[in-house]
């Protein structure tokens, strides 16, 4: 894996490209999960592919290969699933060694306040954001270490995973959850030369923004609607996400953003708490005027 390199204590950690290199990509049957895998093979990294949907991975598969791009391996399963993430990760090890960059991008969405949450929320939201992710790393990154060859790790977070956004909690739990990993990792892995990267997008014209659990309300009432309808204005394309995890892998930097409303609103928090804190108090005051129902 061609790279430029600048030396941190024993190993090299730099701007690496995916060209030539083995490339991991979860959740890569639709959207920024797909959108990643074809601009990777695009710029010539090989693939290995995974997501619940066995027909829309199939079709990312088929999309690349038609392109000229290369699969070397995808499996159809949740990652959710400790057992089926090791025994494919054996499998991968066993027919093409390991990883050079590990991209842990598949996800999923519910919002809702805590009296109308239950515990399956909770639990889904941590299981598929968090502990998915790190069946991955479990599985995956020893392997690349042992290797010695240096790589990278991508993490897709999400603005939840910087901001306090009203309605969040559940999805946050997940999402904040995988960005103190990812922090942690940065410097656990540096020793090895694998960067990792905290991917924290926004608005993402996906599937997923357009299906996301709304728990409690009624998505058909015209106050949630109007509130939909401005927050999936604002989502970008996921192409425009996957360009910008490979430049964050070739440029080495640590929080990759998609858009510069979740850089600008990250950094105003850090720097002028009092503000932030009006802000988001305000912006909960105003989901709390929004219809809710008392049951399930």
């Amino acid at each position: 894996m061609g790279s430029e390199v600048r030396v941190v204590g024993r190993a090299s950690v730099g701007r690496k490209t995916v060209r030539g290199a083995k490339v991991l990509v979860t959740g890569a049957a639709s959207g920024i999960g797909k959108a990643t895998a074809i601009a990777a093979a695009a710029q010539g990294g090989e693939l290995v592919l995974t997501d619940i949907n066995a027909e829309g991975l199939a079709a990312t598969v088929e999309e690349i290969r038609a392109a000229g791009g290369t699969v070397l391996d995808s499996q159809a399963f949740d990652i959710t699933d400790y057992d089926a993430v090791a025994a494919f990760a054996a499998d991968v090890h066993d027919r093409h060694g390991s990883m050079d960059v590990v991209m842990n991008i598949a996800g999923a969405s519910a919002w809702g306040t805590v009296e109308n949450l239950e515990h399956r929320h909770w639990r889904r939201m941590v299981d598929i954001n968090l502990m998915g992710p790190i069946h991955v790393i479990e599985s995956f990154v020893p392997a690349m270490v042992r290797a010695g060859r240096g790589g990278a790790l991508v993490n897709v977070s999400s603005a939840a995973g910087l901001l306090a956004l009203p309605w969040h909690a559940a999805y946050s739990a997940g999402k904040f959850g995988l960005r103190g990993v990812s922090e942690v990792l940065r410097f656990d892995l540096e020793r090895h030369g694998i960067s990792v990267h905290l991917v924290a997008p926004g608005a993402v014209n996906t599937p997923l923004v357009q299906s996301f659990e709304l728990v409690g309300v009624d998505k058909d009432d015209p106050k949630v609607r109007r509130l939909t309808k401005a927050f999936t204005k604002h989502a970008v394309p996921p192409e425009r996400v996957a360009a910008a995890i490979l430049r964050g892998v070739e440029r080495n930097r640590f929080i990759v953003y998609s858009s510069f409303d979740i850089r600008f609103g990250y950094w105003w928090a850090r720097k002028f708490a009092f503000p932030y804190e009006f802000v988001i108090r305000r912006a909960s005051a105003q989901f709390s005027t929004l219809p809710v129902s008392t049951g399930s």
